[in-house]
């Protein structure tokens, strides 16, 4: 069997148990507890889903906190269950999910990661295209953004297999730098855009540095 495959038969398993949830509950073993289970346990399998296709579902600065939202729950769970009298319904539920969630919050704490390509829009994985190409003579890049009395400059390099790049921003009442490093150009391109407006075209209408 193949790692691939594995994890299809992981999702599709986890998918299961949310379906089993429903039907559990339509036959009389739910509670209130129950739904809040299986509304996290949906998105949970969706975000499990998005990290195995390599897909990008939602935003990806929910998933990290979501997952330190599954790990808190698993802990209070377990707390509850050891130190409170509970119903055996109420114990099988709150004892499944934490069972099942703790590989749930590893995968969507490494989904949550936006430094990957699957959080790239089809503009940013062609642009990252681009200033790759640029940065294959191995010398750094510069680039520079007016508007009005605002100027962002970027010195971008490859160092090793990482992609580095060191931002300044300034104005009529003075300058901030600040640099970031990240693993795959397509976050690169986002991260030069949102905190820089620097497109990869304001890279080619400048010289190589």
């Amino acid at each position: 069997m193949t790692l691939k495959r594995a994890y299809y038969l992981l999702a599709a398993f986890y998918t299961l148990i949310p379906a089993i949830g429903v039907v559990a509950i339509f036959s009389g073993g739910g509670s209130p507890l129950a739904l809040a289970h299986l509304s996290l346990g949906a998105l949970a399998v969706l975000g499990l889903w998005g990290y195995i296709l390599q897909r990008g579902f939602m935003n990806p600065r929910i998933w990290r906190p979501f997952a330190a939202l599954l790990a808190i729950g698993v802990v209070v769970q377990l707390l509850v269950v050891i130190s409170m009298p509970i119903s055996n319904v109420e114990l099988t539920w709150m004892l499944t999910s934490s069972i099942f969630s703790v590989m749930l919050v590893i995968l969507l704490y490494h989904y949550g990661n936006r430094d990957q390509p699957l959080w790239a829009t089809t503009e940013e994985v062609d642009a990252a295209r681009q200033l790759t190409t640029l940065l294959q003579e191995g010398a750094p890049i510069t680039a520079v953004h007016r508007d009005g009395e605002r100027e962002n400059s970027a010195n971008v390099c490859k160092v090793g297999d990482l992609y580095q790049a060191r931002i300044t921003r300034r104005t009529g009442s003075g300058q901030e730098s600040f640099e970031q490093c990240f693993r795959y150009p397509e976050t690169l391109v986002f991260f030069l855009e949102k905190f820089a407006s620097i497109t990869v075209q304001d890279f080619k209408q400048r010289p190589l540095a």
